[in-house]
This record gives structure tokens, sequence and C-alpha cells, in this order.
């Protein structure tokens, strides 16, 4: 054990951010109950804050919540009079599942436990509608919040909480196998696969809440998770396209943020300090994506490599964009892809041309609360020298932000307009 004291709630701190997911789906590995196994760990968390202050940290803390979890969990079916039934049931489960396919080298960045992998396909079953699918995962894998969630859907957070709760018993009444499916059976899970990479690099990529603007736990899960889909699938377009979309996109993020914090726009950044290996690499997948045909993330990949080919904003090649916006938009409609081609439009036709666009879409009452369009909409105002127009959509920018970083941009940009 190590000393008592502020080193207890540090490491139980990096446990919820970093392992809580590895010892949730070893749990559920082991009773096959994702309620259970989610109270059993929350159960070992709590026990953890109350006893590491007094003992010290232990030298194995997923260990030893493992360990305090596994009995929470059999003392739970102890009280429900099913133990006995239960683990013979798990036991049977156990016997039928074909052996583990040999390890990668520990060094491997990419792996991750089997055990996690799992999880990750079992919360992506097709019995669960896909917005259940994307919802477990970003909750029991990625570690995301409800509320953290519901932003991504653009969703209220009550609407949130009844899905998840929802999808959890779906998955218990219908007993949904925690294993990676056969070969055959995974270009079906691939489109929620998919998507919830896709959403949790988002998330990680524009924090929603919180001091800091980007969450790079997220943005790396993502990426890892991405390359093992990958790996699983190397000649699946879509699973190329996604990950160029994210290493591409990544590539930015040393020149994203200040030494305050406060997020960076494209136009301002400083390109030198993009990273030129995840560029190389991102552009390569980019391409492998295009030739395989137009797909949602493929498409995005392409956008994102005309940003990464150019010198600066105004060499990109604007009018290429506007029209893979519109393939995009034929493939994947929704407001967001509509605000990110009215901003293309505005860069290749003038900013009335993108302000024209932007009031165009004034009446969805998804954007209205969507703080990025508020931003979008400041920024052309500006162009158009609507200076009390601008401040009046910054505003309503910084009522919608609830991340810290943001919000201290977003006032700066009022006061500066």
């Amino acid at each position: 054990m190590t000393s008592p004291g502020p080193a207890a709630s540090d490491a139980l701190a990096a446990m919820r951010r970093e392992e809580s997911s590895r010892l949730l789906a070893a749990l559920v590995s082991r009773f096959g109950d994702l309620e259970l196994a989610e109270d059993a760990a929350q159960d070992a968390l709590t026990a953890a804050l109350e006893t590491w202050p007094r003992t010290g940290v232990p030298h194995t803390p997923l260990a030893w919540l493992m360990t305090t979890a596994t009995r929470k969990a059999i003392d739970q079916l102890r009280r429900e009079k099913a133990l006995t039934e239960r683990l013979a049931r798990l036991r049977v489960e156990q016997e039928r599942r074909p052996p583990p396919p040999p390890s990668v080298s520990p060094a491997d960045p990419d792996d991750i436990p089997d055990e996690r992998l799992e999880l990750f396909f079992a919360c992506c079953h097709p019995t669960l509608g896909i917005q259940e699918q994307i919802a477990l995962t970003l909750r029991y894998l990625a570690g995301l919040t409800t509320v953290e969630i519901a932003q991504a859907f653009l969703v209220p957070v009550p609407t949130m909480q009844q899905r998840l709760v929802r999808a959890k018993e779906r998955m218990r009444v219908t007993r949904i196998p925690v294993r990676v499916p056969e070969a055959a059976d995974l270009p079906r899970r691939l489109p929620a696969v998919l998507a919830v990479i896709y959403v949790v690099y988002t998330e990680g990529y524009a924090a929603t809440e919180g001091a800091r603007h980007l969450r790079t736990e997220l943005t790396s899960e993502a990426i890892r998770l991405g390359r093992i889909v990958h790996r699983l699938m190397p000649g699946q377009s879509e699973v190329a396209g996604l990950l160029a979309l994210m290493l591409l996109t990544e590539a930015r993020a040393p020149a994203r943020s200040g030494p305050d914090g406060m997020p960076i726009p494209l136009s301002q950044q400083d390109r030198c300090r993009w990273d030129r290996l995840l560029v190389d690499e991102g552009l390569a997948l980019a391409r492998t994506a295009a030739a395989g045909g137009p797909g949602r993330y493929s498409v995005q990949a392409a956008i994102a490599a005309l940003h990464a080919e150019a010198q600066d904003v105004d060499s990109t090649d604007w009018a290429q964009i506007v029209v893979l916006y519109d393939i995009l938009l034929n493939l994947s409609p929704g407001p967001v892809v509509r605000v990110a081609r009215a901003v293309a439009l505005g860069h290749r036709d003038g900013p009335h041309a993108g302000m024209v666009a932007l009031d165009a879409l004034a009446s969805d009452p998804t954007l209205r609360e969507h703080h990025p369009f508020h931003e979008a909409r400041a920024v052309t105002l500006e162009l158009l020298g609507r200076s009390e127009d601008a401040r009046l959509a910054w505003a309503r920018a910084f009522e919608l932000s609830r991340n810290e970083a943001e919000r201290s941009y977003l006032i700066r940009r009022w006061w500066e307009a």
C-alpha cells in the first residue's frame, strides 16, 4: 500500500477516468448482467472512496476494485436467493464461449482487454435500436455522463435517461451475449459501432462541459477503437473513412487551443503546428476510403483532407467542399451538416450567400439550441459589418454553451465585436 492521503482521491479519480470501463466490462463478462455489473462497480468505487484514504492506495488498484466488486455482486445475488441458479447458468455460458484469440504484445497501444471489446459489440447488438446501441456504449465504454450523451444527440437529458433505462432492460430481457461476433456478423454491427466511435470522438474534440475545450482521453479512446475496428475489417471503406476523419481532425489538436485553454478557430490556427504524421496517415486512409465510393464517413474524410492539404483558409478548395457537403446531405441529412454547408458556401460565394443560407436554417428548433449555429451566424455577421447583430449572436452562443473554456472564448468575441 502507498501512504494514505490525497493520493487516494487522485488514484480514484484516475480509475474513474481511465479504468472504469475495464472494470465494468470484466464484471459483465463474469456475471452476464450489465445492471448487476454497474451496481457492483459503483459499490466497489464507493468502498475505495471510504477505504483508500485510510489504508493507502493498493499497488494494483484495478485488481482491488475487481475483487471488491465481485464480492459485492455475489452478495447481491445471495440476497436475491438466486446464486446457485445464476452461477450455474454463467458456467454453461462460459463453457460455450470460443477460446480467446492469442493476445497481442502488451506494448501495442491499440490493444484493449478482450472483455471490453466483447462489451462493445454487446452494446451494439442488432436486437437493440441504433440509438440505444450508441447510448449504451457511450455510457459504459467511453464513460460519458448522461448529460454529455444527451448533448451529443441534441436531446433533453430526461429523454436520454429513459433511453438508457430501456436499453439496459432490453439487454437483460433478451440475454444479449457478451462476446465478439463471428466474422459473418460483423458487417451488420458496423453502422452502430462507427456511430459510437464518431460521437465519442466528437465529444472529445469539443467537450460539452468542464474546464477544458479538448478531452484528449476521449479522442484517444475513439481513435484506439477506430484502429481496432479497422484491423478487424480492413476492407470496409467506411471504417477507413472514419479513422481518416479522426486522424485528420486530431492532427490539428496542437493548434486548436491557446496557452489559456481557449479554442482557436481554424482560420487562426498555426498550421505548422499540425501533426504531419497524423495528416499523412489520414490522407492515405482518406484515399483508400474514397476508392470504395461515397459514404457518410468517407465523404467527411474527403472534406477533412481538403482542409489538411490547404496552406490556409483562403487557398482551401471551398468549391469542392460545398459539392462534398451536397453529397453528404444526401447520405446523412441533418441540421448540423446544413450549418457546415452554409459556412462553406459563405467561403465560396461570399458572406452574404453564407448569411442567406444560415438564415434559412434559423427556424429549425434543434439549431436554435445549438451554440455552434449561433457562432457561425456571429462570424458571418461580423464579415458583413453588422456588429450589433453579431454581438447578439455571440451572446446567444455564450448562453447555450456549458464548457468553461469555450464560454471564455465566446465572451471575448462578444466583447470584441
